[in-house]
């Protein structure tokens, strides 16, 4: 018995990793790409861990409040599919780091946490919520895509490289709102 729930451990393990080591499809030519990303010192896998848990952490409260406070049905709708996108990247991200033992932080930090402060006490809502999530989507695109080229951890580069191509997606989404 003990094998066999180990041997199934260890398949459901490899599914899930092999699930993050998808590449993302090639644009066709008709399709935008968004810009290249200039890339800055490589970080800590430690480093990257917290901060992209800290920007899937924003992205999904601060679209759990759009649900509730934005009279825009796009932006609804919007705020749900970051809530489901930035749970599936954070669940990827969290299942990588417990690999290496590496935890990522259950609270924001400072800085996402101010963003979702000013967005909470914001009066014009939407515009408050469209200009953050382009801000904190755009820094997220570079930290991934950094991380995915110069990156030390072959456990995380695939992580990144799949939040990468999400990253990209979302500003598209953000362009047409």
């Amino acid at each position: 018995m003990r094998v066999m729930r180990a041997a199934l451990a260890a398949a459901v393990s490899a599914v899930m990793l092999a699930g993050c080591a998808t590449r993302p499809p090639t644009p066709s030519p008709a399709q935008p790409v968004a810009p290249a990303v200039s890339l800055g010192p490589a970080v800590s896998s430690a480093t990257y861990i917290a901060q992209a848990a800290s920007i899937d952490l924003f992205v999904i409260r601060s679209s759990e409040l759009a649900l509730v406070r934005s009279p825009s049905a796009s932006v609804r709708t919007f705020a749900s599919r970051m809530i489901e996108a930035h749970q599936g990247t954070s669940a990827q991200l969290s299942f990588a780091g417990r690999r290496l033992d590496l935890l990522p932080p259950a609270a924001m930090l400072p800085e996402q946490q101010a963003m979702y402060d000013e967005l909470d006490g914001s009066g014009d809502f939407d515009r408050a919520y469209l200009r953050l999530q382009r801000a904190v989507h755009g820094a997220s695109l570079s930290l991934h895509s950094n991380f995915a080229r110069l990156g030390a951890s072959p456990t995380l580069r695939p992580v990144a490289a799949n939040a990468e191509a999400v990253e990209r997606s979302h500003l598209e989404m953000l362009r047409r709102l």
